[in-house]
């Protein structure tokens, strides 16, 4: 029986066990490096991991997205042994106490910081989702529970329900970036990731703000071709599609609340504008009354002990 991680969630509290929180290691870090704008987030190295991940478990969140930052850029990735390496060691240790979502996507590997392999000024669908493909079925052999594709490239669902298939894992789930807009508020995170891009910008991958019904679409191809989860990123400029979506899918939708979002609140705070836990607790509620069956936040460690 395949386990609903994130099933639709009719309560309209807010609780640590639909709370998902990012986390990051870079191969060229020693120890722990401090995230710009994102509090106390930061890198880790392969090691440190295991005891960042250990805190967040005391602190009563479960739920982890990694995203891993190689040394090594690559033109058409194929090499993702750090990934798996990290993953691995991670699983091992934990195993079924934490749930493990790999964010999947190519920016923080390829050369130009694009979500795909580029070829003059473009993107290159088919040694994209060959890449993607390969990177997914490495994070699953090194113990995934969910695969988080977002790279927003079409048919990339289906193209990795395909791969899955053939090399026996049928069962795997996904969570799709279903509705990822091209948004201002990602910077914070592009820092991290090394994943700014380079020779054009990602108009034509990523959605335009202004089309809701674009937006809706998207998240319903994604169903279409078998995404477990959807998403609506970024989520506080996005809580206008999450009913709407689930309404259209019957799939468990969520929000990202993303890094400009967070680095906002946090900016706030330190301004002495406003209490920071109050103010991302409210930001929260309002993604859970907006329907969100889960929420990837920056924030979910700190808000943890007051739910």
């Amino acid at each position: 029986m395949i386990k609903n991680y994130f099933p639709i969630d009719q309560s309209k509290s807010l609780k640590k066990k639909i709370l998902i929180q990012p986390l990051f290691v870079d191969q060229k870090v020693k120890n722990s490096k401090e995230i710009k704008g994102l509090g106390d987030n930061k890198s880790w190295s392969s090691s440190s991991i295991i005891k960042a991940i250990e805190k967040d478990l005391k602190k009563g969140i479960n739920n982890f997205l990694l995203f891993i930052v190689p040394n090594k850029k690559q033109k058409n990735p194929e090499d993702f042994s750090f990934h798996y390496e990290v993953i691995r060691k991670i699983k091992n240790y934990f195993g079924k106490d934490i749930v493990l979502l790999i964010d999947t996507c190519l920016c923080s590997i390829t050369v130009d910081g694009h979500c795909g392999v580029t070829h003059k000024k473009s993107i290159d669908l088919n040694k994209t989702h060959y890449s993607l493909g390969l990177a997914a079925n490495t994070y699953l052999e090194a113990g995934a529970d969910i695969i988080a594709p977002s790279d927003m490239m079409k048919n990339t669902t289906k193209y990795l329900r395909k791969i899955f298939v053939q090399n026996g894992f049928s069962n795997s789930q996904i969570m799709s970036y279903s509705t990822k807009f091209k948004s201002h508020f990602y910077g914070p995170f592009r820092d991290v990731a090394k994943s700014s891009p380079q020779g054009f910008d990602r108009s034509s991958y990523q959605l335009p703000v202004e089309d809701k019904a674009k937006a809706i679409k998207s998240s319903i191809s994604n169903a279409a071709q078998g995404a477990n989860y959807l998403m609506v990123k970024p989520g506080m400029t996005s809580i206008d599609l999450i009913r709407d979506i689930k309404k259209e899918t019957l799939l468990p939708t969520g929000a990202y609340q993303v890094s400009g979002e967070y680095a906002s609140l946090q900016m706030l705070s330190k301004a002495k504008f406003g209490n920071y836990v109050d103010l991302l607790l409210e930001s929260l509620t309002v993604l859970k009354r907006a329907q969100a069956d889960f929420i990837i936040t920056y924030g979910a460690r700190d808000i943890a002990k007051y739910l």
